[in-house]
């Protein structure tokens, strides 16, 4: 049985995808309403102003995002590990017209309110964090080559991660997604 969703999840859903397609300041309440079928004011009623529809997208977003790496199964070897990781990278490029939502807002940091842009900061740190403990186990392995600390190393990767999914949407192919991951595993 389908679920139907609120209108407050409806409006929520959108904004993610709009802020995915277009950023920050690539969307508007109008653009939500038409999509949801409502008026700007049920809008306002659940999201007050843009700013807390935003915090609010980035929380569910981010919470998604960590409850997918959590169902990792820490058994893994390390490099199956980072291909699950970059899976999900390739999961959010759709077909290729969408990058990652935190990665999109990072782009508009100049006109993020202070607690989205704290939000895209923690987002940021966290994944990072899951990669340093990824690639630690892989270098112990020698599933995966990492170069200096594990969080230096870590903070790369998600940059580059994030780098191939602006590349992979202007060149519409994922293999930019793939080429970052091959150069992390160890050659066999």
């Amino acid at each position: 049985m389908e679920t139907k969703l609120t209108v407050r999840e409806q409006v929520l859903d959108h904004a993610i995808t709009l802020m995915m397609l277009r950023g920050y300041n690539g969307f508007s309440y109008r653009d939500l309403s038409e999509l949801v079928g409502v008026k700007t004011s049920s809008i306002h009623y659940y999201f007050p102003s843009k700013d807390d529809l935003v915090l609010e997208a980035v929380n569910q977003y981010s919470g998604e995002v960590m409850r997918a790496l959590q169902a990792v199964d820490p058994a893994l070897p390390a490099n199956e590990k980072l291909t699950k990781y970059t899976r999900m990278f390739g999961k959010t490029l759709g077909n290729g017209d969408q990058i990652c939502l935190c990665g999109m807002l990072a782009a508009d940091i100049g006109t993020l309110p202070e607690t989205v842009r704290e939000a895209v900061q923690a987002f940021f740190r966290a994944n990072e964090s899951w990669l340093a403990k990824v690639l630690a186990q892989g270098v112990e392995e020698g599933t995966l080559v990492a170069r200096g600390k594990p969080e230096s190393a870590a903070r790369t990767l998600f940059a580059a991660l994030q780098g191939s999914v602006l590349a992979s949407r202007l060149f519409h192919t994922k293999a930019r997604l793939e080429d970052v991951e091959a150069m992390w595993k160890a050659v066999p």
